[in-house]
Order: C-alpha cells, then structure tokens, then sequence
C-alpha cells in the first residue's frame, strides 16, 4: 500500500490530464481496502480503476484511492464450459487475452477495450455486438460504509446499454473486487455480423474463423480506428451511440438515405454517434491540444496538455451541432469530474 499527496494523476486517467490528487492511495489487496475504509468517511473517498473512462476537469479534493488488487484464476469447469473469476485491478484487455490462452470464449469481441476489470460492470462496457452483460455471473464488492461484502448476480446489476445500478441508486456506495463469467469451452457462438469483422476476417482470407481470429479481427479493426491512449490522449468512444424513436429515424432517413442504424426494438433504432458527429465536419477538428480523431469521430483526444475543462468545452461543441443538424442530443459515455 502506497499513500501520496498532491500526486499528479496525468499517468492514471487515459485522457493523460495533468491533475492532482490531495491524497492518493493505492491498495494492492482487500485488506489494506478495508483498513482504509474503516479511517476515511465515504463522502471523502474517490475510487480509481483503470482511468479509462472518465474525464477530470480538476484536482480532486478527497482521497484517492487505486484499486490495483490482482489475480486470475478458473473457479470451475465441466466439458463444455468454465468459469472464470479476475480481480478487480486486472487490465481487462490482458484479462481478454488470458482467457483466450485457455480456450474459452465469449470475451473476444471485448479486445483491446481500455480500463480495468473492476470498472467492466459498472459501465457494462460492450463492442462489435457483445457486451460484458452477455457472459457476467456475479461480481463480489465491498461496502464503503458497512465494509460488508456483498455478491450482485446478473438481476442485481440491472445492466443496460452502457449503465448498470452502480452508475445509479447504488453510485458510489461499493467498490468491485472480482467479476465472475460464464466462458464456452466448445461449440463458441461466434458473433461477426457486427461493424467490419466479417470484412477484416475477409481481408486476412480466413473462412473458418476460431475465436482467437475474431479477437485478432476486432483489435485490428480498433487499431485502425481509434488512437493507442499511450500516445494520443482519449477515453475511447466520448458518446453513447443515440437511440431514437423509429419516427425520428424514419423522417432522418428521408433526408439522410446513407444513415446507418441497428434496431433495437419494434419501436426503436441505434444510430451511431460518430456518423452523426462525421456529418457536422467535426471530424478531424481540433481546438489547441483539444481535438476530434482524424479517424473516428467519435473520440476525442488529447494531443499533449489540454485540460479538461478545455475537452469538456469541445464536448459540448458536439453536442450543440449534433442536436442542431439532427435533433438528437448526444449523451457521454465518459463520466464528467
């Protein structure tokens, strides 16, 4: 356990925004966790994952504490699957990756997504048509305030698109440790109708694809799209992809023929974010160090020392011209602080 003050945060948020922590901590194991817990008062506290998706617009006052507890490990399996259990301060695309190593699918669709295990529920992170919610069992967290540890199986944690109950009635209430999934060990349900896998798996003249090749495919994919947080700033995707009432979509259409969308029920439709955002020639901008990707409109990034009030300000950029071409308004993805 490490404890630090006015330490600079600008290597633990992918945005790489220059702000400081008054106190930092950072814990290791679930009983330095508790330790902790037992002296700090809950309104006091900021929990840190992986950084991946947030944006901090200011030094953060409280103390912080870094969830970086480690382990992996197959908790069970029969001949046809298995389940596996990581800890909260694994880097879920390593977790990908381990899993991967054994076998096991239902996780490759989710290569090379940023952050942490720990914080995978509490956004249901999902890509190219499989979300964390498709394979989760159960996660094990703490209680900030009654230092209880509790188990949420999958109707506990009322996932929905990007959201859960941690992002809800129970916001800031628990600290995930480890997440439980349910992984095919056989007969893998293979999902490639998606965005461009199908395309890629075609390009490398693979016909019979396993699931190592659609996680190849995927990172591939993410690769040429979005921009490595190591060298250029982001969160990855900034906004939820909108979803619309078929009446909107419908009037969109007339006007816009080439508008993608993928239904979502007989009454509405997804459209993507970064089409809506391409089509107000946002793509590409750029605002001093504060910009939108060159190759995906969807992120924005951070190309050395913009701040986040100065990102949040581009943000809201989007956001304006986006409702006044389109008349939907665009909602992060991102956690504002």
């Amino acid at each position: 356990m490490r404890i630090l003050r006015n330490f600079s945060l600008k290597n633990y948020n992918t945005f790489g925004i220059d702000v400081k922590a008054k106190r930092f901590i950072s814990i290791e194991n679930i009983e330095d966790l508790r330790n902790i817990l037992r002296k700090t008062y809950a309104a006091e506290l900021f929990i840190l994952g992986g950084g991946s998706n947030m944006l901090l617009t200011g030094d953060i006052q409280k103390t912080v504490i870094h969830i970086g507890i480690k382990g992996k490990e197959v908790i069970s399996e029969d001949d046809n699957e298995a389940i596996v259990r990581a800890a909260a301060g694994e880097n879920w695309h390593e977790f990908v990756l381990w899993t991967l190593q054994q076998n096991f699918g239902g996780l490759e669709n989710l290569s090379l997504i940023p952050g942490n295990v720990g914080t995978a529920p509490i956004q249901n992170i999902g890509a190219y048509g499989v979300e964390l919610k498709d394979n989760f069992i159960n996660c094990h967290a703490l209680n900030i305030q009654t230092l209880e540890e509790r188990e949420f199986n999958w109707q506990d944690c009322e996932f929905d698109y990007r959201n859960s109950i941690f992002k809800n009635q129970l916001r800031n209430q628990y600290i995930i440790t480890a997440v439980d999934f349910k992984l095919t060990k056989k007969n893998h349900q293979l999902k490639t109708e998606y965005g461009a896998i199908n395309a890629e798996l075609e390009k490398k003249g693979i016909s019979d694809p396993g699931i190592n090749d659609i996680s190849q495919a995927v990172i591939a994919i993410r690769q040429s799209k979005l921009p490595d947080p190591k060298k250029i700033g982001n969160s990855g995707s900034f906004f939820k992809n909108p979803i619309v009432p078929i009446e909107l979509f419908e009037k969109l259409k007339s006007e816009f023929p080439e508008i993608p969308s993928y239904p979502v029920s007989t009454k509405n439709v997804k459209i993507p974010a970064g089409w809506l955002i391409d089509k107000t020639g946002l793509k590409g901008y750029r605002d001093g160090d504060a910009g939108i990707h060159k190759n995906q409109a969807l992120v924005l990034v951070n190309y050395g020392k913009a701040s986040g009030e100065e990102i949040l300000h581009l943000a809201r950029k989007v956001q304006d011209m986006v409702q006044k071409k389109f008349g939907i308004e665009l909602e992060p993805e991102v956690n504002i602080i």
